[in-house]
């Protein structure tokens, strides 16, 4: 039954018909067996009766005169006659049971008991030819004038009728094989043929990695059958899914835009403060080029200041670009997630906890490009949600192959709205943020899931990405 299951269906169904036909062919056989056998049944008891009343006529007078070589004479002239061929023995007695004559005196002897020869003998309403015997047993009264005088027990030869019957059945057996084959193949073929459109729909659901490609127009049915629409709806789905696709793709660009907008501010503010004292260094300089103390010492402030800036431009394009190698996560993409969001966080005077537990020179197997603009998105709503003087953390570490994340802040709670958006598949309302719901997306992608949590007057969002198993190691 297992085996079957896994069969297609373009076998199935023929050998679901093949078997209703089996089934259909062996109860019709049965029947023309049964109409034979009763019509071979009735050609023997009609001759049966005949031979009986033949004799019963022609012998009557002699079994009352005990005329045994009359009986004898006759039942020997009977049995040359067509009918009487297959009679191949035929005994008479008389009303006592005794035998008077019989066409074959060295089995059934004369004046022995007929009994004896009778045995299992059936009457003439009893003969069949349905028991498989060859040769049948008949005992019928010997009637003469109204009176019985004698019994007869014949024998008679079906041979030729259970071979006609035999070869009925060999018949109606290589008969039906060969109409059920015939048949078989020619439904196969058909209904091969009208679910091609099937299995092709099959094979592009199954076999097709990555995004669903649609079937090509030359193997959809002509036509507005059944077939074809399915098949043309399923195109219809391919390209639904494949818009959704490049939508999702558009809001997760569109998102990167605006998480960098909102820190645009901040980071003006991080870039222009370090200018002033840039300028300042370039300066003193110009005016003490003969102090190599002063230079050296200007040198070094114009150096960290210049790198500060860089590190800063750096996490900005690094948050902006897209990721095309799906490079691993490491612990600087935090540091760069930290150094954007510290003029945020310093900007409305909060707290910034920070914990990372990851390797300090090597990769985890998780995508950065998504975990980063997750770990954002949650960071500027916690920061938003702290308000001035606030407090928002983050703590990341893995630990049995997977990755967990969580924010903090101690912010009044997400509204409904928010939760809705973070946790659930709820239609988003018109004017609201699409930043949560890009945060469950991209988990979603990940395998991952999202725990929202409010205790002790803090609301921790954990964001845990669990790892294939078997795939979780470090990479340089």
């Amino acid at each position: 039954m297992p085996t079957l299951t896994r069969l297609p269906l373009s076998l199935k169904l023929p050998l679901l018909a093949a078997a209703m036909m089996v089934l259909v062919g062996a109860v019709a056989s049965q029947q023309v067996l049964r109409a034979l056998a009763r019509v071979q049944d009735e050609r023997v008891q009609e001759l049966a009766q005949m031979h009986v009343e033949g004799l019963s006529v022609a012998l009557g007078p002699l079994v009352l005169r005990r005329d045994i070589w009359e009986v004898y004479d006759t039942l020997d002239r009977a049995s040359q006659s067509s009918e009487g061929r297959r009679m191949i023995l035929t005994a008479v007695a008389d009303e006592a049971g005794r035998v008077l004559a019989a066409t074959d005196p060295r089995r059934v002897p004369v004046d022995s008991s007929i009994a004896d020869f009778a045995g299992s003998a059936d009457g003439l309403d009893a003969l069949s030819v349905s028991r498989a015997k060859p040769i049948l047993r008949l005992i019928a009264p010997l009637d003469y004038q109204g009176r019985t005088v004698g019994q007869i027990v014949s024998e008679l030869d079906v041979s030729d009728l259970l071979s006609e019957r035999r070869e009925a059945l060999i018949l109606l057996i290589l008969g039906n094989a060969l109409a059920i084959g015939v048949l078989a193949l020619a439904g196969y073929l058909a209904i091969r043929k009208m679910l091609g459109p099937v299995s092709v729909l099959a094979r592009q659901m199954t076999e097709t990695k990555g995004e669903p490609h649609p079937i090509a127009t030359t193997e959809i049915p002509k036509g507005d059958g059944e077939l074809a629409r399915l098949a043309r709806i399923y195109n219809t789905m391919v390209g639904a899914v494949a818009a959704k696709a490049e939508a999702e793709r558009r809001l997760a660009e569109r998102e990167r835009f605006v998480a960098l907008g909102r820190l645009s501010s901040s980071l003006a503010h991080e870039i222009n403060n370090p200018l002033g004292g840039l300028l300042n260094v370039t300066d003193t300089i110009r005016n003490f080029p003969d102090r190599p103390d002063v230079v050296r010492q200007s040198a070094d402030l114009l150096d960290r200041g210049l790198r500060h800036l860089r590190d800063v431009t750096r996490a900005t394009l690094d948050l902006n670009r897209v990721d095309a190698e799906g490079r691993h996560l490491r612990s600087a993409d935090f540091d760069d997630l930290k150094l954007l969001i510290q003029p945020e966080t310093s900007r409305r005077t909060q707290d910034l906890d920070w914990s990372v537990c990851l390797p300090d020179d090597g990769a985890v197997p998780f995508a950065a490009g998504p975990i980063r603009q997750i770990s954002l998105n949650l960071l500027l709503n916690a920061a938003a949600a702290a308000g001035y003087g606030g407090r928002v953390g983050l703590k990341a570490e893995t630990q049995d192959r997977s990755l967990t994340i969580e924010i903090s802040d101690t912010g009044e709670g997400m509204p409904r709205a928010a939760l809705d958006r973070l946790l659930t598949d709820e239609p988003l309302n018109p004017g609201g943020g699409v930043g949560l719901r890009l945060v469950r997306e991209l988990t979603l992608s990940l395998g991952g899931r999202i725990v929202h949590e409010r205790a002790d007057g803090q609301t921790r969002v954990t964001v845990t990405i669990r790892q294939e198993q078997g795939a979780f190691h470090a990479q340089g």
